[in-house]
């Protein structure tokens, strides 16, 4: 994946077309939230629980291979 790609994204009946802006790899989750900043991740939670939830659906095992961040942008607005 790198910078101009495009990503379509589908959930049920809703969907949303978007380029990928840029592509940043860390070494780590922390990492990436220090980085990045936690508000530009999810500007809704908190640091420690943004850290959790990642790392409760991402195990140490997809960690140890690198992060990615992606900075996309929308192209197509979403339909329902």
């Amino acid at each position: 994946m790198k910078a101009g790609d495009h990503i379509g994204f589908v959930c049920g009946r809703d969907d949303a077309f978007t380029r990928v802006k840029r592509v940043a790899r860390y070494a780590s989750f922390e990492e990436m939230l220090d980085v990045e900043g936690a508000a530009n991740v999810n500007p809704d939670s908190p640091r420690e629980q943004q850290l959790a939830n990642i790392r409760r659906i991402y195990g140490p095992e997809k960690e140890a291979l690198d992060v990615l961040a992606v900075e996309i942008e929308l192209l197509q607005p979403a339909t329902a």
